[in-house]
């Protein structure tokens, strides 16, 4: 049996990128930063930061979208994939990105764009893409789901 999971807790680089496809689902590209501190035979102290590509669909890239922004500490979890394509020049490239199937926000902050609203329908917390969404009900980042 395979395996291909990546697990990383960093911090964002950039704010997220959310877009749409034309199918109308939802994408966000997030950049992570990771570091790794330790001392070397010398005594002196080492660091090395390194920096993932990750990508969310669906609603985990909305909620991505609304909630974080540059800085915020997160929790990824999810496959490795690598895209390949042929650039202008003709050079093949190559770029290996985490699929997230789950995140974490492990800082608390506000929303980058204020609070959301959710509609109260059953048990189901959707997030709406307007500020202007009359819904009464405040969601707090601590009461999503995962």
């Amino acid at each position: 049996m395979d395996l291909n999971r990546a697990t990383i807790i960093g911090r964002l680089t950039k704010d997220p990128e959310v877009k749409t496809t034309p199918s109308g689902q939802s994408v966000a590209n997030i950049g992570l930063a990771t570091n790794r501190v330790w001392t070397d035979k010398s005594g002196v102290r080492q660091e090395k930061v390194e920096f993932h590509s990750v990508v969310l669909w669906g609603k985990l890239a909305e909620i991505a979208g609304q909630y974080l922004s540059k800085g915020r500490r997160v929790y990824m979890e999810g496959r490795l994939e690598t895209r390949d394509w042929t650039g202008q020049d003709g050079v093949k490239r190559y770029r290996t990105e985490i699929v997230a199937d789950n995140m974490i926000m492990l800082d608390g902050g506000a929303a980058r764009s204020g609070s959301a609203n959710a509609s109260s329908s059953g048990n189901d917390m959707s997030f709406p893409a307007h500020a202007n969404d009359n819904s009464s009900e405040e969601i707090k980042v601590e009461d999503i789901p995962f």
